[in-house]
């Protein structure tokens, strides 16, 4: 029997979500892994399919900016639309058997999947034929609205990108596109329809359960991901702030980046930033949790591993003294802009952001 291995993953920023899909769909490819399921969330994004308009973002690029939302193309189907916090996000990455080889039975089977997992919380919901997602409300009713966008890729059988459920989005969000290019018709979410947020656990919990059903699959739970730190060291506040970039030596990758490392066994992720910013710069200084927790993989060894990061922040005094450990073998003091110039990974930046915020 086939199997599915389920990758729940929290949030994802959506390039990194971009170089998991590849991966992954190259792991599978070459036979090193099977079929995965990547379900997650991501921070507000607009993506372009395809056959996307530019004119359905109907934000202006200030608007944007105030929303923290991005713009990116993709090569999946469809138009534009939103994704963000609330809304759970899944990669369906298989390799389709002979007998499921059909493009239209693909996409029905993923919307089949979605309305199963509505059905069990009462949310009557199917297609609608000129219009692709789920929906609730029938064609031409005043009331029709999406819960569910699809927009999938396939490449010699192989599918990437997949669906997006509202669970509990913002809503108001939608505003800055004509999402999917439909003018006539609304989008809304689980928690909208039942008058409550629900748990995205449980959400999560009944969409891996019915995707296994409908494809005939049986469930495999992903190991756990490696669990490592950021930590941004920060002095002075606003215009004036400063960010301590350390340089990896050549045999680590030779590029700039925060403090960074792994969690020992035992340790909390506030245990091992202590730890870190210690043994990597001799300083002892309270940390500040940033509420930011991600997951993303660690360099491009298939099959992919999974890493998930807390960020932390320190605020230094202008005098800090900074003895570097053995891991680098220089360090500078640079304004955000360059450290966010500099830093080449997505969540090291946003972690800069959220520390200099």
């Amino acid at each position: 029997m086939n199997t599915i291995t389920v990758y729940r993953l929290g949030r994802v920023e959506y390039e990194d979500g971009l170089a998991l899909m590849h991966l992954f769909s190259e792991s599978r490819r070459q036979g090193l892994s099977g079929d995965v399921l990547l379900l997650l969330e991501h921070p507000p994004i607009l993506t372009l399919g395809r056959a996307a308009k530019r004119e359905n973002i109907v934000a202006s690029d200030a608007q944007l900016a105030k929303e923290g939302a991005e713009v990116f193309e993709t090569n999946r189907g469809g138009d534009v639309t939103y994704h963000g916090p609330g809304q759970l996000v899944g990669y369906p990455i298989f390799l389709l058997p002979e007998d499921r080889r059909d493009v239209r039975r693909y996409v029905r089977d993923v919307e089949r999947s979605v309305m199963q997992v509505l059905a069990q919380w009462g949310i009557t919901a199917g297609p609608i034929p000129k219009w692709p997602g789920v929906w609730i409300g029938a064609e031409g009713a005043p009331d029709a609205r999406k819960i569910a966008a699809i927009g999938v890729h396939l490449s010699r059988w192989l599918t990437t990108h997949g669906f997006a459920l509202n669970v509990n989005t913002n809503l108001d969000h939608f505003q800055l596109i004509v999402p999917c290019g439909i003018r006539e018709a609304g989008v809304t979410s689980m928690q909208r329809e039942l008058g409550r947020a629900l748990p995205m656990a449980e959400v999560e919990e009944a969409i891996a359960s019915s995707f296994c059903t409908v494809f005939d699959s049986e469930r495999v739970d992903a190991p756990p991901p490696m669990r490592t730190v950021s930590i941004a060291v920060v002095k002075g506040r606003g215009p004036e702030a400063r960010v301590l970039l350390v340089r990896r030596r050549p045999e680590r990758g030779g590029f700039w980046q925060v403090l960074t490392g792994r969690l020992e066994a035992g340790e909390s992720p506030a245990q091992a930033a202590a730890r870190e910013l210690e043994e990597e710069t001799g300083l002892r200084v309270p940390l500040v949790d940033l509420d930011y927790r991600h997951a993303f993989a660690l360099g491009e060894a298939l099959p992919p591993q999974l890493v998930e990061e807390n960020g932390f922040a320190v605020h230094v005094p202008p005098d800090a003294d900074v003895r570097l450990g053995a891991e680098h073998d220089a360090f500078e003091w640079v304004d955000v802009p360059t450290a966010l110039e500099r830093l080449p990974f997505r969540g090291l930046r946003e972690t800069v952001k959220r520390a200099t915020a």
